[in-house]
């Protein structure tokens, strides 16, 4: 049996991992390791991309910038999340304040100092990712619409990375991006609609707050249709390999996230709505390996 000492130090760390999400950051790593693999160096042989080095740092560094990020974002929002998510919030204040803004600091200055391992431009590029996590936090996330915006384009950015460290400026990313950017922005659009109450109590001005639940729906319904461009794009012109059941799959999910939508107005529903997003997300980062599933075992052999 665990001592009630130790069962303090397991909680405190469920709350550390709860705090910087840490199953976030497993996918984003995840994520960042397959986009590498399978989209931005399909040339390259498998064992060159898992064993890069400067790879492997700029992954590292982007995971503990993120982590910082969710730190600081839990900082400041611990009173509107005391009403959003009382149940994550009093786990999240096992830890203390005090450590949460050491752990920030000391994340993004390892962050920094490890891409100064790959190159001045990895160190501007890490430097100028935490200050945009920074301002987003202190700032811009109050600001409508701009804080949605924002949070997508800072959601994204870990890929960026590793694009900028291929080099490789094919259409077909572009496109993959801007679909993922896409989703990205009506999942933050969703959340302001299941955070109501606690932007309301802590007077943040959201587009649910200024302009109403329907003007909100409006533009997540035209985000979802903007959606569909992309996804015809991937469809016709580019080749995704199998990767094509996934944007059908999409194509249905998408839909019934459009009709459930404008049938929504309780914050379960939005959780729920919320949640599909999150799983077109998190499976188009599984599905990536169905670009060149043959590709898998020719690259091992390489």
């Amino acid at each position: 049996m665990f001592s009630r000492k130790n069962k303090l130090i397991l909680l405190k760390l469920l709350s550390l991992f709860s705090i910087v999400r840490g199953y976030n950051i497993l996918v984003i790593v995840l994520a960042q390791y397959l986009t590498s693999i399978f989209i931005l160096a399909p040339h390259i042989p498998l064992k060159k991309v898992l064993f890069d080095t400067n790879l492997f740092v700029i992954v590292l560094a982007s995971a503990g910038v993120i982590a910082a990020g969710y730190i600081i974002n839990n900082f400041y929002d611990r009173e509107k999340d005391l009403i959003n998510r009382p149940q994550k919030t009093m786990l999240d204040r096992l830890v203390s304040q005090r450590t949460k803004l050491t752990g920030y600091f000391v994340l993004n200055f390892l962050s920094v100092i490890l891409a100064s391992y790959v190159s001045f431009r990895a160190v501007l590029f890490f430097s100028l990712y935490v200050f945009g996590i920074w301002f987003y936090s202190h700032k811009l996330k109050r600001i409508p619409f701009v804080g949605n915006f924002v949070a997508s384009t800072l959601s994204i950015t870990p890929f960026f990375a590793v694009f900028i460290y291929y080099k490789n400026f094919d259409e077909v990313i572009f496109v993959h991006a801007t679909f993922l950017f896409l989703i990205l922005v009506m999942r933050e659009m969703v959340k302001d609609l299941g955070n109501l109450r606690g932007d309301v109590a802590q007077n943040y001005k959201t587009i649910p707050i200024l302009y109403g639940e329907s003007a909100s729906k409006k533009i997540i319904s035209l985000l979802v249709i903007s959606s569909c461009i992309p996804i015809y794009l991937l469809l016709t012109t580019y080749e995704v390999g199998h990767m094509y059941l996934y944007f059908y799959v999409c194509l249905g999910l998408l839909l019934l996230f459009l009709f459930a939508l404008w049938r929504s107005g309780s914050r379960v529903h939005y959780i729920w709505l919320h949640n599909t997003l999150k799983l077109i997300i998190v499976s188009g980062v599984f599905s990536i390996m169905l670009i060149d599933v043959g590709m898998i075992l020719d690259r091992i052999i390489r």
